[in-house]
């Protein structure tokens, strides 16, 4: 362990990355396993950021937010899954602090920004099915852009706090983490001077980016529902299905482990119990988003057959 003093203070050099609980003769079918899940997690999202950019039909505000939806499940196991994958190959799961610090920040922005698009999804979603005719007035260019520019501008400055905090904790003899990453819970643990401002910081955060999201979420969709159930058609109910599916899906997967694992936290919860929850929202839905987005959306659909359409013509020209 890299430890030594300066300044009256314990400097951590590196820390060590545990990983998952695998036994080591199972360790190359899950190298594969998450090896194979990254690798669609970014051809799956680039392939939706694609073919929203270049076809003309998608460029809607359901669509813009998707973009960067997708832009943000691309970088958010990014942060995570390259590092696993090279521990689970490497006899030295070691961090450095510098590193562990920027994993976390990036962590903290893509996790948050994830949070903040799934709020505005539902917004999209609310106007459009309760306010049909006055959709497009309400969701002008104008106020998408500033939505998604505030989510990123919020997201930083909540990183940035987290980070800046975390940089002024001490860190002494006991420098291993029990995760697959910097986890900022489990760095706070192993923390030998004093945490309350990052606990406070936790605390009166904790509320408007997780708490306030998903209430927000379901008081949307509580309205959309209430809306439905005045259509007199069922041609209504199944449009307003097909266009909140999706999208209450990923919600669905997101929010399920994240409230499970950091809000409803149980004296039963074993490390390991934690580390697979986290592998839900980190590594499983980035990677499944843009099948339910995909496979559920006749938009989509119809985008990547014209796109087909349109080499199999440039190809025979």
């Amino acid at each position: 362990m890299s430890c030594g003093k300066k300044r009256n203070q314990t400097v951590v050099s590196q820390f060590l990355l545990l990983g998952l609980p695998i036994l080591p003769e199972h360790q190359h079918l899950f190298y594969a396993l998450f090896l194979a899940m990254c690798l669609t997690t970014v051809l799956g999202n680039l392939i939706i950021i694609s073919l929203i950019l270049l076809d003309s039909h998608l460029h809607t505000p359901m669509y813009l937010f998707l973009s960067n939806l997708s832009f943000s499940d691309l970088c958010f196991s990014s942060v995570t899954i390259p590092k696993l994958l090279q521990n689970m190959q490497s006899k030295d799961p070691s961090i450095p602090y510098a590193g562990c610090l920027t994993q976390m920040y990036f962590f903290l922005i893509f996790g948050a920004m994830e949070s903040f698009l799934l709020v505005v999804m539902a917004y999209d979603r609310y106007v459009a099915i309760c306010f049909p005719l006055h959709y497009t007035s309400i969701m002008s260019p104008k106020l998408c852009v500033s939505l998604v520019l505030l989510s990123w501008v919020l997201t930083t400055f909540h990183a940035m706090l987290h980070t800046l905090l975390m940089a002024r904790v001490s860190f002494c003899e006991d420098n291993m983490i029990p995760h697959f990453f910097c986890d900022m819970s489990a760095l706070l643990k192993l923390a030998c001077s004093n945490t309350h401002d990052n606990e406070l910081a936790i605390f009166i955060l904790g509320g408007p980016l997780v708490v306030l999201p998903f209430l927000l979420i379901i008081v949307s969709y509580a309205k959309v529902v209430s809306f439905i159930f005045k259509v007199p058609s069922s041609q209504g109910i199944r449009k307003a299905f097909s266009t909140c599916g999706s999208h209450l899906s990923v919600v669905s997967l997101f929010y399920g482990p994240v409230i499970g694992l950091y809000l409803c936290p149980s004296a039963n919860n074993s490390t390991v119990k934690g580390t697979v929850m986290s592998l839900m929202y980190t590594v499983v839905t980035p990677m499944l988003n843009p099948f339910i987005y995909s496979l559920r959306n006749r938009d989509v659909k119809g985008a990547v057959e014209r796109l087909v359409c349109k080499k199999q013509i440039s190809s025979f020209l």
